[in-house]
Order: C-alpha cells, then sequence, then structure tokens
C-alpha cells in the first residue's frame, strides 16, 4: 500500500487527482478517471453516489487504506475517494496495489 500512496501523491504533484466524492464523480461523468480509489472506512451513501456514476463505464475500483490515509497522501484532510486523471500513473497504481481491484462493468 506504500508504494500505491506514493504514485498517488506523486499524481497529486502532476494535477493528475480529482479529490473528494463530487470532484471523483464529475470526472468519471467527463469521461477523465483512469481509476477511482475508494477509502475503506467511506459511508457507504458516498460510495453508493461514486458507483452510481460509473454505471455504464468500465473505470477501475479500489479500497485503499481510510479517510485519513488517502487524504495524508494528497496532502488533504481525510477523504473519501479520489480519481486519478493520468492513464500512466493509473497504470502504476493498479501495478502497486495488492488489493483487490473491483471492476464495475455497467451491468444493473
Amino acid at each position: 500500500m506504500t508504494e500505491a500512496l506514493q504514485i498517488l501523491g506523486l499524481a497529486r504533484r502532476a494535477g493528475a487527482v480529482a479529490p473528494g466524492t463530487a470532484a471523483t464523480r464529475r470526472s468519471i461523468s467527463r469521461g477523465e478517471a483512469r481509476i477511482v480509489l475508494m477509502a475503506e472506512d467511506a459511508s457507504s451513501a458516498q460510495l453508493d453516489k461514486i458507483r452510481r456514476t460509473m454505471r455504464k463505464r468500465i473505470i477501475p475500483q479500489v479500497l485503499l487504506g481510510n479517510r485519513a490515509t488517502l487524504g495524508a497522501a494528497i496532502g488533504k484532510a481525510p477523504i473519501t475517494a479520489v480519481a486519478v486523471t493520468d492513464a500512466s500513473l493509473a497504470g502504476r497504481l493498479l501495478e502497486s496495489i495488492d488489493g483487490e481491484i473491483m471492476v464495475d462493468e455497467g451491468r444493473d
């Protein structure tokens, strides 16, 4: 997880993140999100909002750390979710993650 958080920090410095639920949803809607990272301790209501926005889009979703850890990785207060918008950095993140990667294939 440490390597993934370091890559996430690099993505922030590159301006390739959309932090927070609202920004993550906007990034998904605009087709900019390449991967969505969500905090394990996020409320189900916030996660449901993000997952509804992801319907009919194939974007990797990963539960990574808690809200405080996710926020700290990008120099912010605790956050529920963050989207990475750079394809190269998203690929590096996927390679570094040990946990299970979820992909919503848009099925209802």
